[in-house]
């Protein structure tokens, strides 16, 4: 082979070597978020209402990104320790956090050193979850319906026990506005979570909570516990058995909670796109509708959904808890 051909071939392989390398660059590029395992924090003990639904939807984002998503349990506040442990994360889509009416709605109004605000400090990713709230005693309460259970905490007022998940959470903030209502003071006994509250609640340690329904609807088929009213404006499909708080004599009080998948503030505008996309598709996985509507969880509709509308959802929340959850406070 002449000098001039051995330059030719030496030249080739290198136009070659360089086609394969700039190939794999833009392959690189695209692959991008996310790269690694992912942390979900709940900022409840494990067992709860909002664990649960963070496990439901966890598994279906986790197939959409790619990517594991590791549930991280970290309680106390009310939920807001773990809130601003997650907002605090580097804002790049590894962490992200699920909140909810109490931790984005109801804790401006309760906490006055809380170190974030609900409409400011994060980027929504999306609603996840509506969940009706319900009015559970210990099975054996001395009471045949709402209307005997009012009076019987009326009557003995601070010698029943109220269990809560901390200051702020949607137990304690539904819990203060029910006994606002039918003007009680009971006994409060708070706990890092409603899983610990309930299996108190099941063994009789306890007297009663308003708790979210996803959370309540296991015990209730069970037998273990029993409720008085559910405080929606119809029943639910879940739990046919038990009225309206409307049919059951107190109208005044009918509240829903929520949970949602949020992030901290700043995240690159591709992240962002990812993870709502991937809290949609999760929404839309037959197994997610199915195993939340069992729990007598509802299904956020299209309109509902994303960003936009959790922002809208979170800043009327801060709204309306305010001046209702003020009054209950002066009132204890």
């Amino acid at each position: 082979m002449s000098a001039l051909d051995r330059t030719r071939a030496l030249l080739a392989a290198a136009l070659a070597i360089g086609a394969v390398v700039a190939a794999s660059v833009p392959a690189m590029a695209e692959q991008g978020y996310p790269d690694q395992p992912i942390s979900l924090v709940v900022p409840f003990a494990a067992g709860g209402p909002t664990d649960t639904i963070a496990r439901i939807i966890a598994p279906p984002m986790a197939k959409a990104l790619g990517q594991p998503i590791k549930i991280e349990n970290i309680s106390g506040g009310g939920g807001t320790t773990g809130i601003t442990e997650a907002s605090l994360a580097k804002p790049d889509g590894y962490t992200i956090m699920i909140g909810h009416m109490g931790t984005h709605g109801a804790a401006p109004a309760l906490f006055r050193t809380l170190k974030y605000d609900p409409a400011r400090t994060f980027d929504p990713i999306g609603l996840a979850a509506g969940t009706p709230v319900v009015i559970v005693a210990r099975k054996d309460f001395p009471a045949s319906d709402l209307k005997s259970f009012v009076e019987a905490l009326q009557k003995k007022g601070s010698t029943y026990s109220q269990a809560h998940a901390g200051v702020g959470s949607v137990s304690h903030s539904t819990g203060m506005l029910f006994d606002s209502i039918v003007n009680v003071k009971p006994t409060f006994v708070v706990y890092r979570g409603t899983g610990p509250a309930m299996n108190d609640l099941i063994s009789g340690q306890v007297d009663f909570l308003t708790d979210q329904i996803v959370n309540v609807v296991p015990h209730l088929q069970a037998g273990t516990i029993r409720a008085y009213a559910i405080a929606t404006p119809e029943r639910s499909p879940a739990l046919p058995g038990v009225p309206t708080t409307r049919e059951a004599g107190l109208p005044s009080f009918e509240v829903s909670a929520w949970n949602a998948v949020f992030a901290p503030k700043n995240l690159p505008k591709d992240v962002h796109a990812r993870l709502v996309d991937a809290l949609d598709k999760a929404l839309d996985d037959p197994t997610v509708r199915e195993r939340l509507l069992k729990l007598g969880g509802r299904i956020p509709a299209g309109s509902e959904r994303g960003p936009v509308a959790l922002q809208k959802l979170v800043e009327s929340e801060v709204a309306r808890w305010t001046p209702a959850l003020s009054a209950a406070v002066e009132e204890q």
